[in-house]
C-alpha cells in the first residue's frame, strides 16, 4: 500500500504531490507480466505525473500513431495506485471482450488495461500503467457546440454510458465522477466514447457484500461539485444510484446549458440543498431548466426512476434504456451509432478569453491523445494540456433579492458551514477515498 498522506494542519495548504521527471523518448519500461514497453513523447500531464505515447518494445521509435499511452507517477503518489485497483479487476481485455459477446454489444466505453509495474531511474521509483490511447474529451466538444448538445446526441451518450456503468457496477465498482471532461472519444473512431479517470472509483460491494450507508462529515461533497450525488454531499460512500444521479445532472446540463446551482458553486451546502429539492420535485426542477415546449419527458422519467432507488438497490438498467429510447422516438430519431456534435442553434458560442477560475485539487487525468505531441515549451496556466483544464466559470444569472425566509435559510446554511468539516469545498475536489482492496 502507498504511504498515507499526512493530514494537513489547520490553516495549511495540502501537501503538493511530486511530479514525475520527464523520461526521454525510447525509455523502456517492463511491466509485471515481463512485457516491455517503449515510451514516445509525452502528450500531456495530470496531477499525478506524465502521459506518454507508447508501443510494445520494438526497434522502431514510437510514432504519432501509437496505439497505447503510459501514465507515470512517482511511487509515493496515490491517484494512479487507486486507478490500478479498478483497471486490474475490471478492465482487462478478456473481461471486456466477454461482455461484448454476452450482451451483443458493438462497443463498451471502458479503456482496456494492458499492464503496469514499477520503474527505476536515477535512484527514484515510478509507478506506471498502460491503457488504450484515446482522443479528445466531451467538455471540449461541449464548448465548441456553444455549451449545448442536441437532444439526440445526449440520449445516445446516455445509452452508451448505461452500458458502461452496468459493466462497472457488475464488477463491484462505481465511478463517482461522471462528467464531460471524463468522457473521451476514441482515437480511431469518433463515434465511440469512453468513461475515464477512475481516481474516485469505489468498490461498493467487495466480494459481493454491499457496503452499509454511513454518513461521514469529513467526506462531504467529494467529486465534482456541480454534478456529484446527494449521497456524496452527505458524506456517504457512492453507490450505483449515485452514478445514475450524476448522469442525470450531466444530461440536464448538456441539454439546457447549465444547472440552476452553477452560480453558487462556492457554497456546497446550497448546492446540496438545491439538489435535494430537485429530487423532491423533479418536474419543478426541470421547469427551471427548460421552457414548457423543450422540457424533455424522458429525462423526468429517468430521474424519477433513479430517485425511487434505495442505497443498495440494483438499478433497472434495461428499463432506463427503454426510457431513453422512447425519448429518441419522441423526436423521430433513433440510435444510429453516429455521434453528431453540432451546435444546437447552428452557431457555437466561444468562451470569453478572461475567466474566473475555481481552485481544483490534483486529479488523475486521462490522455487526450487526439492532439499532436506537445512541444517542450512550458505551458501557461491558461493553456489546456491533454484536456487538463480549468473550466471557465459562466457569468451568474441575475438573481432576485432573497425573501425574508430565504435570508433565514442562508444564515442557517452559513451557521452549518461553520460547524461542518467539508474538505474540498468550493472546488472540483478529488476524493480522498482509496479504492477498497
Amino acid at each position: 500500500m502507498p504511504p498515507k498522506a499526512k493530514a494537513a494542519g489547520k490553516g495549511r495548504a495540502p501537501a503538493k504531490r511530486k511530479l514525475a521527471e520527464e523520461f526521454p523518448p525510447g525509455e523502456v519500461l517492463t511491466d509485471t507480466g515481463k512485457k516491455s514497453w517503449k515510451l514516445g513523447v509525452p502528450i500531456g500531464k495530470g496531477g499525478f505525473g506524465l502521459i506518454y505515447l507508447a508501443e510494445q518494445n520494438t526497434e522502431k521509435p514510437v510514432g504519432p500513431d501509437a496505439r497505447y499511452v503510459i501514465k507515470v507517477e512517482p511511487y509515493e503518489n496515490g491517484p494512479l495506485f487507486s486507478e490500478l485497483h479498478f483497471y486490474m479487476r475490471a478492465a482487462k481485455p478478456d473481461l471486456i471482450q466477454n461482455r461484448l459477446k454476452a450482451q451483443k454489444l458493438k462497443h463498451l466505453g471502458v479503456p482496456r488495461y494492458w499492464g503496469s509495474g514499477l520503474h527505476e531511474r536515477g535512484g527514484k521509483r515510478y509507478r506506471f500503467m498502460v491503457i488504450d490511447r484515446l482522443g479528445t474529451d466531451l467538455q471540449k466538444k461541449f464548448e465548441e457546440c456553444g455549451k449545448k448538445f442536441p437532444r439526440k446526441l445526449v440520449l445516445q451518450l446516455a445509452l452508451r454510458l448505461l452500458d458502461t456503468l452496468e459493466f462497472i457496477h457488475d464488477h463491484e465498482y462505481v465511478h463517482a465522477d461522471i462528467k464531460a471532461s471524463n468522457l473521451l472519444l476514441s482515437h480511431s473512431d469518433p463515434n465511440q466514447v469512453y468513461l475515464v479517470d477512475y481516481g474516485l472509483a469505489y468498490r461498493y460491494a467487495p466480494e459481493g457484500v454491499l457496503k452499509e450507508y454511513k454518513e461521514d462529515p469529513k467526506k462531504c461533497h467529494d467529486g465534482t461539485i456541480e454534478f456529484t450525488s446527494i449521497d456524496a454531499h452527505k458524506g456517504a460512500s457512492p453507490c450505483r444510484r449515485s452514478d445514475l444521479q450524476i448522469l442525470s445532472y450531466c444530461m440536464v446540463q448538456w441539454l439546457c446549458g447549465r444547472l440552476p446551482w452553477e452560480d453558487r458553486l462556492q457554497d456546497p451546502l446550497y448546492v446540496r440543498d438545491s439538489k435535494i429539492r430537485s429530487q423532491e420535485n423533479i418536474s419543478e426542477f426541470l421547469s427551471q431548466c427548460f421552457s414548457p415546449q423543450e422540457k424533455p419527458d424522458e429525462i423526468q422519467r429517468f430521474m424519477e426512476e433513479v430517485m425511487s432507488l434505495g442505497y443498495k438497490d440494483k438499478p433497472p438498467y434495461e428499463k432506463l434504456r427503454s426510457i431513453l429510447r422512447n425519448g429518441l422516438k419522441s423526436i423521430q430519431a433513433k440510435d444510429d451509432s453516429q455521434l453528431e456534435f453540432t451546435p444546437v442553434n447552428g452557431v457555437p458560442t466561444h468562451p470569453a478569453k478572461k475567466t474566473t477560475k475555481r481552485k481544483k485539487a490534483d486529479k488523475t487525468e486521462e490522455s487526450d491523445a487526439a492532439e499532436s505531441p506537445i512541444k517542450k515549451a512550458k505551458p501557461s496556466k491558461k493553456e489546456e494540456v491533454n484536456r487538463v483544464r480549468k473550466s471557465p466559470k459562466a457569468a451568474p444569472r441575475p438573481r432576485k433579492l432573497p425573501s425574508t425566509g430565504e435570508q433565514g435559510e442562508q444564515k442557517s446554511r452559513q451557521a452549518e458551514m461553520a460547524t461542518q468539516t467539508t474538505p474540498g469545498l468550493a472546488q472540483r475536489s478529488r476524493g480522498r477515498k482509496k479504492v477498497s482492496s
